[in-house]
């Protein structure tokens, strides 16, 4: 059988960062938090003054979002309500922005906690609001393992910012 490569050159960014001394390890979501100049390079969407809602920069689809409280907690216990009840808020605020802008037929929400469970940054809590189409599982998913993402990051964050502009959001 064929060998067939499929170039992602962006993810290299992602593999880097993993490794040990790299100079982008701690927090991203710390990181972002601290330098607001920067929100579009970071990918920052919102920021209230307790929680921040961030493009995910290696998506499992289009438009995928994060939600994390300003603090660096990793887990709901540490969340007080405030924090807890913004954070939903702004779930449902992202999901009617993410509607506007790319029309998704459903989303999934989640939360992973502890690096077993799937999560990538195991420290700081945080939502994943996935937008969902029919039919996105495909060939490309199920037998390459591979996703394809058709739209540039920073194309969707300058539309989602013009969407919540003209909408008003996050309505908190």
């Amino acid at each position: 059988m064929a060998h067939e490569n499929l170039w992602a050159p962006w993810r290299i960014k992602y593999i880097q960062d993993l490794g040990e001394g790299s100079p982008q390890t701690g927090c991203f979501i710390c990181r972002n938090l601290q330098n607001a100049q920067d929100d579009d390079t970071n990918l920052v969407l919102w920021r209230t003054d307790r929680s921040i809602v961030i493009l995910n920069r290696f998506p499992y689809n289009n438009g995928h979002l994060l939600i994390a409280p300003a603090r660096h907690i990793p887990d709901l216990d540490q969340a007080n309500s405030e924090e807890l009840l913004e954070m939903i808020l702004l779930v449902r605020e992202s999901q009617k922005a993410l509607s506007l802008a790319i029309k998704p037929h459903g989303f999934n929400v989640g939360m992973n906690f502890g690096r077993c469970s799937g999560a990538g940054l195991p420290g700081h809590l945080h939502i994943h609001i996935v937008p969902r189409w029919d039919g996105d599982t495909n060939f490309m998913s199920v037998c390459g393992d591979t996703k394809v993402i058709s739209q540039s990051l920073a194309e969707l964050l300058n539309l989602l910012k013009q969407i919540s502009k003209d909408h008003n959001l996050p309505c908190l």
